[in-house]
C-alpha cells in the first residue's frame, strides 16, 4: 500500500510532500481501522522494553530529530508506535532556515540530502506546544472538568534536540544552548546537544574539544542544580576522525555525559556511485542520510562501544530501514535506534516491521 502512496508522494517536492503526508496522517488517524494498519502498540512481554540513561522505553525504535522539528505531530507519531521521538533541532529564536529547495531525494541510493538550516518556530513556542500536549495526556474528563493523573507507564519519551541560531557567533553559542535547555527542561525527557549539523555555517567547529567542553560543562552544571537532572546526550558527525572521536569520548567520560547519538548526516558523497558528478554538483551542499550512511554509522557505534567498554549508552542513527538493520546496530553496541530517512522510504509501518523483527530475533535467541 505504501509503495503506491510513495510513488505519488515522490511526484511532489520533498518538503511539501512531508507536510502533506503528516497532515494526511493526522486526519487519517481519526478514522476507524487506520491505526491498525500502520500503528504498533508494544505488547506486554514482547521483550522490547529498554532502559537507557535512567529512562524506560517501551521499545527501542525512535524517530530522529529533524522530522518533527516543531512538535506538531506528537499524537500521530505516538500512534505509529515509536518508543521515543526527538523534536527539533530547536533554537532560542524562530528562524526560517536556508533557502529552498533544501531537501532532495536520492532514490537510487535510498537516501536524502538536506540543508534545512535549523528551521523551527523557536524554543518558547515549541516548549508551550509540548506542555499543552502533555497536559492533555494527563487530563481525565470528570463532570465537565479535568483532573490531572500521574504519567502513564510506557508513555511516549520525548527528547529535545537543541542548537544555536544561525546569527549567533560561536563564542556565544553556549548562551543559546542554555536558553533552550532551561526553556525545555520541564517538558522533555532528555536532551541532545547538536553541534554536528553541516547546515549551519561554522557549527561543526563547536565539536572541537575546547568549544564542546565549554557548552557541555555549562549545561551539566545547570543540570546538576536541578532537583531531578535530565539525561544529557551529544550528537556527533560521521565525518569525525578517530582522534576527534577519542577527544569526544574523553570529554564525555570527564563530564559524565549520559549518552551519544551516532551519527548525524555526512558531508561525504562517496557512497553515491550511481549518480553522475554533475547531478551531485547540481544538488549542492547538505547532509546526506539513508543507506549510504549505514556502514559508517555501525562502524562508529562498534568503535565507541568497544572503546568505552559499554560505558556510554548509544542511540544509533544512520541507514536503518529494516529489522535486520536495527539488529546490526544493537549488536554493535547501541542501546536504542532512530530512523528518519528509512521512515520516508518505508512508510509509517516501519516501526511495526522493525519491532516484529526484533521480537522474532529475541525469541530465536532464547
Amino acid at each position: 500500500m505504501y509503495r503506491l502512496l510513495r510513488k505519488i508522494l515522490f511526484c511532489i517536492p520533498p518538503e511539501e510532500a512531508h507536510h502533506f503526508s503528516m497532515s494526511s496522517l493526522m486526519v487519517a488517524g481519526k478514522l476507524p481501522g487506520v491505526r491498525n494498519i500502520f500503528g504498533y502498540r508494544t505488547p506486554p512481554g514482547a521483550g522490547l522494553q529498554k532502559q537507557a540513561f535512567g529512562l524506560q522505553f517501551i521499545n527501542p525504535v525512535g524517530l530522529a530529530a529533524g522530522f518533527d522539528k516543531n512538535a506538531l505531530f506528537l499524537n500521530e507519531l505516538e500512534q505509529i508506535g515509536f518508543g521515543f521521538i526527538e523534536i527539533g533541532t530547536v533554537t532560542p529564536r524562530p528562524q526560517a532556515g536556508n533557502d529552498k529547495p533544501r531537501l532532495f531525494r536520492v532514490p537510487e541510493h535510498q537516501a536524502l540530502i538536506n540543508r534545512m538550516g535549523f528551521n523551527n518556530d523557536g524554543v518558547k513556542a515549541i516548549a508551550e506546544r509540548i506542555r499543552t500536549w502533555r497536559n492533555k495526556k494527563k487530563q481525565t474528563p470528570g463532570n465537565g472538568d479535568t483532573a490531572p493523573e500521574p504519567a502513564v507507564p510506557g508513555a511516549l519519551i520525548i527528547g529535545g534536540n537543541i542548537g544555536k541560531n544561525k546569527d549567533t557567533p560561536n563564542e556565544n553559542a553556549w548562551k543559546d544552548y542554555e536558553i533552550c535547555f532551561r526553556e525545555l527542561f520541564d517538558c522533555v525527557d532528555y536532551f541532545v546537544v547538536n553541534v554536528s549539523s553541516p547546515n549551519t555555517p561554522g557549527l561543526r567547529e563547536l565539536q572541537e574539544k575546547d568549544s564542546l567542553n565549554k557548552i557541555l560543562s555549562h549545561l551539566q552544571t545547570i543540570n546538576r542544580q536541578q532537583e531531578a537532572p535530565k539525561p544529557l546526550l551529544l550528537k556527533i558527525a560521521p565525518d569525525l576522525s578517530p582522534d576527534q572521536i577519542n577527544d569526544v569520548l574523553d570529554l564525555a567520560m570527564e563530564i559524565k555525559l549520559d549518552g551519544l547519538v551516532v551519527a548525524n548526516t555526512t558531508i561525504s558523497r562517496e557512497g553515491l556511485h550511481k549518480l553522475s558528478p554533475e547531478k551531485i554538483k547540481g544538488i549542492g551542499p547538505g547532509g546526506l542520510s539513508g543507506r549510504p550512511l549505514k556502514e559508517r554509522s555501525t562502524e562508529m557505534v562498534r568503535y565507541i562501544h568497544e572503546k568505552t567498554k559499554g560505558g556510554i549508552p548509544i542511540i544509533a542513527s544512520g541507514g536503518i530501514f529494516t529489522a535486520d538493520d536495527a539488529i546490526e546496530k544493537l549488536e554493535a553496541g547501541a542501546a536504542l535506534i532512530q530512523v528518519w530517512t528509512g521512515f520516508i522510504y518505508q512508510g509509517p509501518g516501519i516501526v511495526k516491521d522493525i519491532c516484529k523483527g526484533l521480537t522474532k530475533n529475541i525469541k530465536k535467541q532464547s
